[in-house]
């Protein structure tokens, strides 16, 4: 019997040693297919909002000036830096992210972003998906015609003519609202293009944005009139009202302190 334990004991010593070994990081190199998906694992994580509650992620479209564009390898803009104050005062720090503008809600409600900043418009078909905070910016959507164009000349006379805007923005809806001919793309400067090429009549986007597409295109003008009035305010997945209010309160202190306005200054310089 003495004999048996021995060797039972003698058996279970290595078998022990063996796991032991195994833990200690003396395993095998993952192959590379693991290794792909350990890395993918990891950039899945580093979208979703912090565990604590130390970053606010914020979903945006880097190609709408002056509110967010990049600078060198930076997001920038009116956006970016309102949300990063607020950001501060929450005491957390803002970490941005840049995708297509109509991915902005599905990176809400699929919880990889905190919140949506892009001058986004406060409308009721949004609102059903997400909860807004207050308003921070009044802005106005316009035309851009071809700098030679006299039959065009405000909101009553692009009605039937072939409107170019930027995918998902209140510009797309207001649009097929007075044509059935809308021609939709990633990127604003790429309608601008298409105007400038005469693939297109007209462009109908945010005011502040045309202005500054119109500066790199002498060959487009934007016209006086608006085509509308909106509010912009900051997304938030809906029901997270601690968020809401959080954001609610930063915004009101930096529009008390004057804050709020100096941003807006810094990129738009009034006419």
């Amino acid at each position: 019997m003495k004999k048996h334990l021995k060797t039972i004991f003698a058996f279970a010593m290595a078998a022990t040693m063996i796991f032991a070994a195994a833990g200690c990081g003396s395993s095998p190199e993952p192959t590379s297919d693991e290794q792909n998906v350990q890395s993918t694992e990891g950039e899945e994580e580093a979208e979703a909002p912090s565990e604590s509650g130390d970053t606010l992620i914020m979903a945006t479209n880097a190609e709408f000036p002056p509110y967010e564009f990049y600078e060198g390898g930076d997001v920038v803009g009116i956006d970016v830096e309102i949300a990063r104050a607020v950001a501060e005062s929450m005491g957390k720090e803002l970490h941005v992210e840049d995708m297509a503008f109509d991915s902005i809600i599905p990176a809400l409600l699929s919880e990889k972003a905190d919140i949506g900043a892009a001058g986004m418009t406060v409308t009721e078909d949004r609102k059903a998906s997400v909860d807004f905070t207050d308003t921070y910016v009044k802005a106005s959507q316009v035309i851009i015609v071809k700098a030679d164009n006299t039959e065009i000349t405000g909101a009553d006379s692009v009605e039937g003519k072939v409107i170019g805007v930027q995918l998902g923005t209140t510009g797309d809806l207001y649009a097929s609202d007075v044509t059935d001919t809308v021609e939709r793309y990633n990127k604003g400067f790429e309608a601008v293009q298409a105007l400038s090429q005469g693939k297109i009549d007209a462009v109908i986007i945010d005011d502040q944005v045309a202005k500054a597409l119109a500066a790199d295109n002498a060959d487009v003008k934007v016209l006086d009139e608006p085509f509308t009035e909106e509010e912009y305010a900051i997304a938030v997945k809906k029901d997270n009202t601690e968020l809401v209010e959080q954001i609610n309160t930063a915004l009101k202190e930096l529009k008390e302190s004057g804050k709020l306005q100096e941003i807006v200054d810094k990129y738009i310089t009034a006419e």
